[in-house]
């Protein structure tokens, strides 16, 4: 199986399994080796106090595209740490896309940066993911 067809099984396994990112309307709109792209569309149900998205579900969309970014390759990766910073509100039916590229892959740990930007290609949030690969396990077996 070449890298990009391990990267698409990978997406569907993950997928499959994953409530939290089905419950919110996640939608992978790309996947390659070290690479993800996700999109939400900000519903009702998920805006705050001060009718503008809630920044947990933001860092959520963010840390799903990292999840299918570095899990990528086949090999079973969990996050080790993660930071974000808001940069601008989102809104309702704001269309949101996270793009998490892999910054560096160095034995088991790797370093990715996601951006989310809404619609009109404007800057929402930067989040930088630190992951730890666990061992010789797989997402799935070939």
């Amino acid at each position: 199986m070449d890298a990009q067809a391990t990267a698409d099984k990978v997406r569907d396994v993950m997928f499959a399994d994953d409530a939290a990112s089905r419950m919110l309307g996640l939608r992978i709109a790309a996947i390659a080796p070290g690479r993800a792209v996700l999109t939400m569309t900000v519903r009702a149900d998920m805006l705050n106090g001060f009718a503008i998205c809630h920044g947990g579900l933001i860092a959520t969309l963010a840390d799903s595209a990292f999840a299918f970014a570095c899990n990528s390759r086949n090999a079973l990766t969990v996050a080790s740490g993660f930071g974000i910073d808001i940069l601008k509100s989102a809104k309702l039916n704001d269309v949101l896309t996270a793009t998490a590229e892999e910054a560096s892959l160095a034995g088991r740990t790797g370093l990715y940066d996601i951006t989310v930007k809404n619609q009109h290609d404007e800057l929402i949030a930067m989040f930088r993911g630190r992951s730890y690969r666990l061992g010789e396990r797989k997402v799935f077996e070939a």
